[in-house]
Formats: structure tokens, C-alpha cells, sequence
């Protein structure tokens, strides 16, 4: 048994040194056609077309994705169905990616001619620069980097790995030259940890009107017990007559009151609630709640507007719920 366990360690981490070594070949060639391909797609005012066959289709669909949510509108089109129709999604604002490792597949060379015909830029990515597909393109960028991982020279294994590669360098150098942003990223994903992160306000959260637990200085806690009770956030805000916020009142200031033996009925809450307390703005991020809540080890927050004014409260539950902890 430990020998077939060597033996599969072997063959695993043969697959990584040949796939490995292609990818710094990879690094050290690219160069003049990269930089030209790059030109071409930011002077694109369509789409960015992703063309591919089998295995290339598959690692196109990658490219194409990856392109569209970091800021270059991008899709796939199977070269198959593209001379059945679909060919009709190519604009001549777009631009397209010819993806093939041959740089000879039938089906994607049968469309190249009309793509040409309409003036459309062609991006070839083969293994082949001496192939078809290479030299009718406008750049060719070559993924020629040696065997394949396969012991058969057969399953496209190193060339689907630099294809991807090489895909992932022109996503992020055009990420890099449009300054795409953390927030730009987060709108392409708002169901994502990421997009509610960068994408939900406090305001979009937090509890308002006649939800906020609140009480005016010179209230005794009794009565503030009720007001916690009934709006059921652990916590109510202190105000004076101007709605500014003074104060919090929460469970653990009242396990504090009671350890002192004060007089609920006759203690006023500013006497037993944490003054000046941490407040976060309503235009801020709601990630930024949960930060401060990390920070001072609280599980509630007010929150008030320019002047100190109570406008909402909101606590760990309403960020668990939008999934923003």
C-alpha cells in the first residue's frame, strides 16, 4: 500500500512540475503581442466574444466570466451554434477571442471569415503559431509551452492551464488599467459576501421610527425596562429634548445596576447608562457597524446623523441577517 501511495504522489506531483514549468515559460514569453491584445480590448466599446471548442470552450467560459465581473463586458459563444445564428450576438463593436489549441479547429476557423468580413478584431490564443488560426488573426497570443501534463499527449491538460492563465492576465491587466474598484467588483456581485459588504449602508439596516428604542434624561430605569422590552433590541438610546443622543442603556448596564443594588424605580437612567456612547453615522457602511461592534465588544449600535440626532438603532442580528457577519 505505501508504495502505490508513493507512486500516486509521484504521478500528482509529476502533473504539477510539467504544468509548473509551461507557466514560467509562459511568464518569460509574454510580451509585444500581449500589449497589443490589451490595446485592442480597451478601445472596445462592444463586448469582448469568447470563442472555443470542447475543452478551449470550457476554459473560454472561465475567461468570459472573468473578464465580465471585473469590468470588461464579456461573453461566450459556441462556435457550433454560432453558424446556426448566434453569430447574430456578435456586434462590430465587439471584439473576439479565438481560443484553440491546434490553432486547425474546424468549427471555430468556419466563422472566423465572416467575423474578419465585419471589420471585428480577432484575438487568437493557440499553441501553434504557425497554424491557421494564428496567422488570419489580428494578435496571436501563443500558449505553446511545452508537453502536456497527460503521460498520452492526448487530454488537453498544460495547454487548457496556460489558456486559463493567460486568460486571467488579460482580466486583471485590464482591471489594473481602468481602476476597477473593490465597490466596482462588489456591484457586478451584490449576492456575494462581498457585494453586501461594500454595497449596504447603515440606513439600508438599521431600525427607524417608531422601532428605536429610546427614553429622555430623567426617565428611571424602570420605565426603560419597558422601552427595552418592547422593542426587543437590548439596548435603548438616552436623549435629551432635542432627540441628541446622551446615552445607551443596555442589558449589561443593567446586570451592572443590579450587582449595585440600585433603585430601579427611583434611579434616573443617565445614573446607570454608558454616557457619550459609540455612535456610527447612517451614510456609513454596514460592514463598518460590525467592525466597531468587533472593536468595543458591543452587540448594539445608534445611529445618529450630523448633529447627534437619534435617526436609528440596529444590532448584531440585523448584520447576521443581511449577511454582512
Amino acid at each position: 500500500m505505501k508504495s502505490a501511495k508513493k507512486e500516486i504522489l509521484e504521478i500528482a506531483r509529476q502533473v504539477v512540475t510539467v504544468e509548473k514549468k509551461a507557466l514560467e515559460k509562459l511568464q518569460d514569453q509574454l510580451g509585444d503581442e500581449f500589449t497589443h491584445a490589451i490595446d485592442i480590448l480597451l478601445q472596445c466599446k462592444g463586448h469582448v466574444i469568447v470563442i472555443g471548442m470542447g475543452k478551449s470552450g470550457h476554459i473560454g467560459n472561465k475567461i468570459s466570466a472573468t473578464l465580465a465581473s471585473t469590468g470588461t463586458p464579456a461573453f461566450s459563444v459556441h462556435p457550433g451554434e454560432a453558424s446556426h445564428g448566434d453569430l447574430g450576438m456578435i456586434t462590430q463593436n465587439d471584439v473576439t477571442i479565438c481560443i484553440s489549441n491546434s490553432g486547425e479547429t474546424e468549427e471555430v476557423l468556419n466563422i472566423i471569415p465572416i467575423i474578419k468580413r465585419r471589420g471585428i478584431s480577432i484575438i487568437a490564443i493557440t499553441g501553434n503559431p504557425k497554424s491557421t488560426m494564428a496567422k488570419i488573426a489580428d494578435v496571436h497570443l501563443s500558449i505553446a509551452m511545452g508537453e502536456e501534463a497527460c503521460p498520452l499527449g492526448l487530454a488537453p491538460t498544460t495547454s487548457t492551464t496556460t489558456t486559463l492563465v493567460m486568460g486571467d492576465a488579460l482580466a486583471v491587466t485590464l482591471l489594473k488599467l481602468r481602476d476597477f474598484t473593490e465597490e466596482d467588483f462588489a456591484r457586478s456581485h451584490p449576492a456575494g459576501s462581498l457585494g453586501k459588504k461594500l454595497l449596504l449602508y447603515i440606513d439600508d439596516l438599521m431600525r427607524t421610527g417608531n422601532d428605536v428604542p429610546k427614553v429622555l434624561i430623567g426617565t428611571n430605569i424602570e420605565e426603560a425596562l419597558f422601552e427595552i422590552t418592547q422593542k426587543r433590541l437590548g439596548m435603548t438610546a438616552v436623549v435629551n429634548n432635542k432627540n441628541e443622543v446622551q446615552g445607551i442603556f443596555t442589558d449589561g448596564d443593567l446586570r451592572r445596576a443590579f450587582d449595585e443594588n440600585i433603585d430601579l424605580k427611583h434611579t434616573v437612567i443617565e445614573k446607570a447608562a454608558t454616557l457619550n456612547p459609540i455612535t456610527i453615522n447612517s451614510n456609513s457602511l454596514a460592514v463598518s457597524a460590525a467592525q466597531l461592534m468587533e472593536k468595543y465588544n458591543v452587540h448594539g449600535l445608534l445611529v445618529v446623523d450630523e448633529t447627534n440626532q437619534l435617526v436609528g438603532a440596529l444590532n448584531i442580528h440585523d448584520l447576521l441577517k443581511a449577511g454582512v457577519v
